[in-house]
């Protein structure tokens, strides 16, 4: 996988982006100095290019009665089912994160539990007739670091 190349301009903008994603345009383009047109064409730059894979609003899982955060290493009984179970998996609405791991897991699955009731449902009632050999689960008690990749201004300088 290849990386786009970003100068100084692009560093900037999506440092700003990055802290505020609503920051208007025109703010973003004081900042840089440049005008509110050259700010628009390098977001769809770097949207179209795919640095940027556009903006969301982050629901807080606690507050609409997501209690417990869960992530769950996955062992499959056949590596050829890889398919079926993500496509299993994706219809499950409480699991919000997959990954292809190293090491032990085949997979490793992030998902939110009204409760420890739920999570227990979930993991008997949704995970297990997947065809899984065995699951381990990790408990959450708090995230304590969630940010984005940082963009330091001046990285396009140190590449070179």
């Amino acid at each position: 996988m290849g990386h786009h190349q970003l100068d100084t301009l692009d560093e900037q903008i999506l440092k700003l982006i990055a802290d505020n994603a609503r920051i208007p345009f025109l703010e973003v383009a004081r900042a840089c100095n440049v005008s509110g047109a050259a700010i628009h064409q390098r977001i769809q730059k770097l949207t179209s290019c795919g640095v940027l894979k556009g903006s969301e609003f982050v629901i807080d899982p606690e507050k609409i009665g997501f209690e417990t955060c869960a992530y769950i290493g996955i062992y499959l009984k056949d590596p050829a089912s890889f398919d079926s179970v993500i496509k299993a998996l994706e219809a499950i609405p409480e699991v919000v994160e997959c990954h292809f791991t190293t090491g032990k897991y085949d997979m490793f699955i992030k998902l939110y539990a009204r409760n420890n009731h739920h999570l227990l449902s979930i993991i008997h009632d949704k995970l297990q007739p997947l065809g899984l050999a065995r699951t381990e689960t990790l408990i959450s008690f708090n995230e304590a670091i969630r940010r984005q990749i940082p963009i330091a201004v001046g990285m396009a300088d140190e590449e070179e």
